[in-house]
């Protein structure tokens, strides 16, 4: 019995880790998607409408597929809203670093997610850090200064500010979804998500939608499905496998960004981002 339990969770972390594996490469695929977009010149509001609400579809098939429709109702919608503001927050940063940054700098400074979890977890759920994690939080920052070199570096200021706000805000949303997960199934809180979401920025889709080409719709569908998709890889994986178990893949990442960077953007990362990364 404790054998077949030892493999089940090991499949699981195998699982867990492919799992994170394909999301982490949607969302990488997603993030050169919204770099094209920016620079067909779409807004970003419009890339934000485009990719929440083109993946409700996505996700609500999953839900069909899985636990069903009557999954979605919640006796914490105010905590669904709360996520969804946070959420739209941290997008809109995110996207702006991918705008604003060469892709390996903003997928580096992404990075520095833990680093800030780690230090809302101790100051808002009083959780106990001890003194290696701050060690390791230490280190963070310096690799962080490593790739943005203040002052003197490649890297515009406005961008770097931006990727590091996303990264603070996406540590809030994470740490507020961590929270949430004790009551509600992983496709509730994607749908609820992507939902509410929908709302604010259809408000906002007049004033900056434009016409596009196919090209442009391709984009736009594109960021919006992998996005979805994306979404529910991770979000599975760590139903699968604690996060720490599968965190390391999301290293991939850089590889995927420094790729597109260097074939799309003819962007090669210089030594400091390395270095910085490493650190990190």
């Amino acid at each position: 019995g404790l054998m077949t339990a030892v493999s089940a969770l090991r499949e699981n972390r195998l699982r867990a880790l492919g799992l994170r594996l394909f999301g982490i490469s949607c969302l990488a695929i997603m993030t050169v998607l919204i770099k094209l977009a920016s620079e067909a010149g779409v807004q970003l509001p419009e890339i934000m409408f485009w990719r929440q609400g083109l993946a409700v579809p996505v996700v609500l098939a999953w839900v069909l597929a899985g636990p069903g429709l009557a999954s979605l109702q919640t006796r914490r919608f105010g905590a669904h809203v709360t996520r969804s503001v946070l959420g739209l927050t941290s997008m809109a940063l995110n996207f702006g670093a991918i705008i604003l940054l060469p892709l390996a700098e903003q997928t580096t400074l992404g990075f520095a997610v833990p680093i800030f979890a780690t230090i809302l977890a101790a100051l808002i759920l009083k959780e106990a850090v001890g003194r290696h994690r701050w060690m390791a939080v230490v280190a963070g920052f310096v690799g962080v200064l490593v790739v943005v070199q203040p002052g003197g570096s490649h890297i515009p200021p406005m961008g770097a500010l931006v990727g590091l706000s996303s990264a603070v805000m996406i540590s809030f949303t994470s740490l507020q979804i961590r929270d949430m997960g004790r009551t509600e199934a992983a496709p509730t809180t994607v749908f609820w998500f992507s939902a509410l979401s929908v709302l604010p920025l259809s408000l906002l889709l007049p004033f900056f939608i434009t016409s596009h080409d196919l090209r442009e719709w391709l984009l736009l569908s594109g960021i919006g499905v992998l996005g979805g998709i994306g979404q529910i890889g991770l979000t599975g994986a760590l139903r699968l496998a604690p996060v720490s178990t599968v965190l390391g893949m999301d290293y991939v990442a850089l590889i995927w960004s420094t790729l597109f960077g260097w074939l799309i953007w003819s962007h090669v990362p210089g030594p400091a981002t390395w270095i910085g990364a490493s650190i990190i």
